[in-house]
């Protein structure tokens, strides 16, 4: 399984059929969760397009449920907030003739009821959308590194409601400045998140999707406007063989910046075939649509035909 994001601020007609063709699932971001307990969908002339492109490249579509997460507390808490929200995400998934939902809540805890009340929200729509073999559930979660509440928040009964959950393997920086040289993905992180999902919480190995990420992060400094895109980094001259370039943004220049080459890419993929149910980018809008391509790197290691 692979699947790409593709949100709504990048444009359709920059991207070659081929890279929605990599795609088993274009993950349309975002619908954004409202005050009123149900969503709309950003941009819906971007969503109609990437839903054409995609679906003509035989791809299929979902739409990834995104936004505050207090807005997400406050619908979920009670059955009649959960009703809202399902009947309306029903009622879109039936109208664009999607495929399935995602959902993007980050992130549900355990120390404050909201794991609890994310479990009755994966249960009741997994009752909905999965009646008859349908529609598709999935969720994007935490790489449960560390400790804590984010990571307690996703329960052991939340594995059987969803298909597979798309596992956010990456954004582990340092903003200490004493810390200038820390990889946000390596594949350490990758084999650390699936022996956690998979062996310590026990996870379905297929329903556990390895992130990675189509950009790049600095270490040891701030995180705003110094976050570039993979194909932005190889325009200032990184390479595709790489995982770290010196690069220039966000009024910094000349400094190192960490991201996932092709090499790296292909590592992962095959690790993710061998141990899990697949991979997930964040996002195709980030890659370079030529043979430098992340998502061609990884279709090429799995065997994906997209010519």
């Amino acid at each position: 399984m692979v699947v790409g994001y593709f949100p709504s601020y990048r444009y359709v007609n920059e991207y070659p059929d081929r890279m929605f063709r990599m795609c088993d699932v274009v993950n349309y971001a975002f619908a954004n969760i409202t005050a009123a307990g149900t969503s709309i969908i950003s941009d819906i002339p971007k969503f109609d397009s990437v839903y054409q492109k995609a679906k003509a490249n035989g791809a299929m579509v979902f739409l990834s449920i995104a936004g505050d997460p207090t807005l997400f507390a406050s619908m979920s808490s009670t059955s009649g907030g959960r009703n809202i929200f399902i009947q309306d995400i029903m009622q879109k998934v039936r109208q664009n003739h999607l495929d399935g939902i995602d959902i993007d809540w980050e992130y549900p805890h355990s120390n404050d009821g909201t794991g609890q009340t994310f479990s009755l929200l994966m249960k009741q729509l997994s009752d909905s959308l999965h009646v008859d073999g349908k529609y598709f559930l999935t969720a994007a979660i935490t790489p449960g590194k560390y400790a804590g509440s984010i990571r307690d928040g996703i329960g052991n009964d939340v594995f059987q409601y969803a298909d597979w959950f798309n596992v956010m393997a990456y954004d582990d920086f340092s903003t200490n400045p004493a810390n200038l040289y820390q990889q946000h993905s390596p594949f350490s992180l990758a084999t650390t998140s699936f022996d956690y999902w998979i062996n310590t919480r026990g996870m379905p190995k297929d329903k556990c999707l390895l992130g990675i990420p189509i950009y790049g992060r600095p270490s040891g400094m701030t995180q705003t406007g110094t976050v570039l895109t993979y194909k932005t980094i190889l325009q200032q001259g990184g390479s595709p063989m790489s995982d770290s370039a010196i690069v220039s943004a966000g009024g910094f220049s000349n400094y190192t910046i960490y991201y996932n080459g092709q090499p790296t890419v292909k590592k992962k993929a095959a690790y993710a075939r061998s141990v899990g149910g697949g991979i997930m980018f964040w996002e195709i809008g980030q890659d370079a649509d030529d043979d430098r391509s992340l998502i061609k790197a990884a279709c090429d290691t799995l065997g994906i035909n997209y010519n």
